[in-house]
Order: structure tokens, then C-alpha cells, then sequence
């Protein structure tokens, strides 16, 4: 018995299983684990995954000691370490414009790289070097705050797959020669771009999340898309560059996705889809789409109000569908138009899948009414509509149950929720 209590059974372990074991602690403590005994020295030193954050050493409120105790212990760490690095991840507010992160990617660079993610301070930016573009084999990059120009002989990552660009200053151009020569990239975000005019050519994207300021956005060969999330601000120009616009933003973006899953529309993005003109019958049925979250949509706006309808009604299997109003509440008083809804309501249309309903931020004005409507009286499997009136409107929500109420509903067990916060 005393033995087999003395024996070192977790020393004994395959390697693989104590590479495991060390990736899952922080690194500072993988690291130390070298003092352990003369077998443990340099068990670290072979992990494919290193990870370091501003834990890796000790805080303390002179700036300039963290970021040399960081700087020395990542350099310290890449010395020492020996065997191939399939993933590096910095995130630091310690560490801006750091000539030793060059030295680091070059290193990496050299040892078959395949997940790079680079999350810095704020302050003056990190400007990517060119030994990057040599990482072949890299299957993710994540890059924050930092400078990115590609040059004019790189081609592509030919085995990416996922691409996180947050802050980065780039030309569009840059931008879609990257995209379009990454023929295996299944994820794609962007955010925080400023006045961006972008054509995406993805044959294999399945995931896009997009925000930012875009004065155009085109998804020219994304077929097999299935999520995508988009947050749009729109700026005097980007508005006026809008109005001045005839071609039809919907087909454009909307027109070529049929295997698209889920969709979340934020700020301005149905104004977006509206731009142009009217698409009229759409070319195409998104047989999949199940989840349609759309969030201020301003139902004074028909061109808005169509861009929904479009939507929803060549989506047959919609299961969940949740709208959040932005009207202005006098003009939505002021032109009702209801005559819209017989004329564009297709007659035979029924959301046969359609089972939640949340419809947020409601004013009560004539149109958001009259869609709360047509969805009651088309959806039969429906279980719950919640409706949330608007924060601003209080002396009418009585009104606005007491209508609710009266209108006729396709499912007999579908339950109204007035939520008053």
C-alpha cells in the first residue's frame, strides 16, 4: 500500500493527457509547474496552445513594470518553449504599439501557426508585420486595434476559416482581396468600421456578424449563409448617400442567401434593406430561416413596414420572430395609409411554423397594430405573442390591450402577454 501511495501517478501520465491537463490552467501556472520535480521542467514547454493575458504577471499601478514583466515573460516563454505552436493568444490593455510583437509573430510565423489572436490597449495602434502574411497554415485570426495592410504579392490564407477583424484600420479593397482569398473562411466578423463600402465573395461563409458605419453592403457569393448579425449606424452622409440611391439594397444583400437560419437585424438595418427600389415578388424562399430578430423598425415607414412583410412571408418555416418598434408617434398617427395592408398582405399567406412572437418597444400606433393583426390572424400554431408597449407611451396602453384583445387569432391556444415594466 505505501507503494503505491508513494508513486508519482500523474508524472506517469501519456504526455498527451498532461498536455491537456496544462492547457487548462493559465499558462503562468503551467509554467511554474516546472518546479515541481526534475520530470515536470519541461513538460510546458511543448503545449500547442499558448495563452496570456495581463494575469500572466503580477498587477500593480506602475504601467511601465507591467507591461516589461508581460513582455519579458511571453519573450522568456516563446524562448523556452520548443515544437510547433498551433495557437497564440494575446489579450493585454498593457501592450499597444510593441516592437517585441513583432518578434513574437516572427517566431510564430515559424512554427505552423494556425489561431493568432491579437486583442491590444488603446493608444497608439500595433501595426501588423509582413511575416504574418507568411502563416500558412492559419486557421483563425483575431486582430483588435491594429493596423492591417496586406502586401501586393500576399494572395490569401488558403486554410482559414475564421476571421475577427474589431477596429482595424483598413482599405476596402484589402478587405475583399482578403475575404475572397480565404476559399475555405466559414466565419466572418466586422465591426467597427467606419463609412465601409464592402462586396463579400464567400462561397463557403456560414456565419457574417457586421457592424459599424457601411455606406454599402453587398453579399455577392455567400450561398451557404446560415446566421448573420448586423448593426448598422448611419451617420448625415452615409443617409444622404442612401437617399440618393436606386439601387435595391434587398436583393443585394438578402437575395442570395436561401440557407440562411438565423437572422438579427440591429439599428437601421431595415432602413438599409428599404433603400431603392421595391424588389416587388421576391426571387427567393428562405426555406430555412426559423429566427428573425429585427429592431427598430419604424412603422411609419412603408418602405420599412414592406422590407418585414418581404421577409417574413417567403419564410415559411419561421418559428420565432421578434420585432422591436422606432416610431414616431405623431407621424404614425398622421398617415396611417391602412389601405397598405390589403393591397401587400398576400391573402393566402399562413406562418405555419410560427410559434413565439416578441414584440418590443410598441407604441400602439395604426401599422404596428395592424401587423400585430395580421400575425395573429395568420399564425394557427402559434403559442405566445408577448407585446412590450414603449416606455414613452402610458395614458394609451389601456387602448392597446382593449384592440388587442378584439383581434381574431388563427390559433386557439395562443397566449397574449402584455408586458408593462
Amino acid at each position: 500500500m505505501d507503494d503505491v501511495m508513494s508513486r508519482d501517478l500523474i508524472s506517469d501520465l501519456p504526455q498527451s493527457i498532461i498536455e491537456s491537463i496544462l492547457t487548462r490552467l493559465p499558462i503562468r501556472d503551467a509554467v511554474r509547474t516546472s518546479i515541481l520535480s526534475s520530470k515536470w521542467r519541461y513538460k510546458w514547454a511543448t503545449l500547442t496552445q499558448l495563452v496570456f493575458d495581463e494575469k500572466c504577471v503580477i498587477l500593480s499601478n506602475d504601467r511601465c513594470k507591467v507591461e516589461d514583466g508581460l513582455v519579458n515573460f511571453i519573450t522568456r516563454t516563446l524562448f523556452l518553449h520548443h515544437g510547433p505552436i498551433h495557437k497564440f493568444q494575446l489579450t493585454t490593455t498593457h501592450l499597444q504599439c510593441c516592437p517585441d510583437i513583432d518578434q513574437w509573430l516572427l517566431f510564430l510565423s515559424r512554427n505552423d501557426i494556425k489561431e493568432l489572436v491579437l486583442e491590444l490597449g488603446e493608444g497608439e495602434w500595433f501595426r501588423v508585420p509582413s511575416c504574418l502574411f507568411n502563416c500558412k497554415k492559419l486557421t483563425r485570426l483575431d486582430l483588435f486595434r491594429c493596423e492591417f495592410d496586406p502586401p501586393p504579392s500576399f494572395k490569401g490564407f488558403l486554410c482559414l476559416k475564421s476571421l475577427n477583424l474589431h477596429q482595424v484600420l483598413v482599405s476596402p479593397e484589402a478587405i475583399e482581396s482578403l475575404i475572397s482569398g480565404c476559399p475555405l473562411l466559414e466565419s466572418l466578423a466586422l465591426s467597427y468600421f467606419d463609412s465601409l463600402a464592402l462586396t463579400i465573395r464567400a462561397p463557403n461563409l456560414k456565419f457574417l456578424c457586421l457592424e459599424g458605419e457601411f455606406k454599402d453592403i453587398c453579399l455577392e457569393n455567400t450561398p451557404l449563409l446560415v446566421a448573420m448579425s448586423v448593426a448598422m449606424y448611419m451617420t448625415d452622409d452615409i443617409a444622404e448617400h442612401f437617399e440618393q440611391s436606386s439601387t435595391c439594397n434587398f436583393t443585394r444583400f438578402l437575395g442570395g442567401v436561401p440557407r440562411l437560419e438565423r437572422l438579427i437585424g440591429h439599428i437601421y438595418f431595415t432602413k438599409f434593406l428599404s433603400i431603392g427600389d421595391d424588389v416587388g415578388r421576391l426571387p427567393i424562399t428562405y426555406a430555412h430561416l426559423k429566427v428573425v430578430e429585427l429592431n427598430q423598425v419604424s412603422f411609419e415607414d412603408m418602405k420599412e413596414i414592406l422590407v418585414v412583410l418581404r421577409l417574413i412571408t417567403n419564410s415559411p418555416n419561421l418559428r420565432e420572430l421578434q420585432i422591436s418598434g422606432s416610431s414616431n408617434t405623431l407621424a404614425a398617427i398622421d398617415a396611417p395609409d391602412l389601405d397598405f395592408w390589403e393591397d401587400e398582405c398576400p391573402s393566402n399567406c399562413t406562418f405555419k411554423q410560427l410559434r413565439v412572437v416578441r414584440m418590443t418597444d410598441m407604441s400602439g400606433v395604426p401599422h404596428e397594430m395592424e401587423f400585430i393583426k395580421f400575425l395573429l390572424a395568420n399564425s394557427p400554431a402559434l403559442e405566445t405573442m408577448s407585446i412590450s408597449p414603449c416606455v414613452y407611451v402610458m395614458d394609451g396602453r389601456l387602448n392597446m390591450l382593449i384592440e388587442l384583445l378584439r383581434f381574431r387569432r388563427a390559433s386557439a391556444q395562443a397566449e397574449i402577454l402584455f408586458i408593462q415594466d
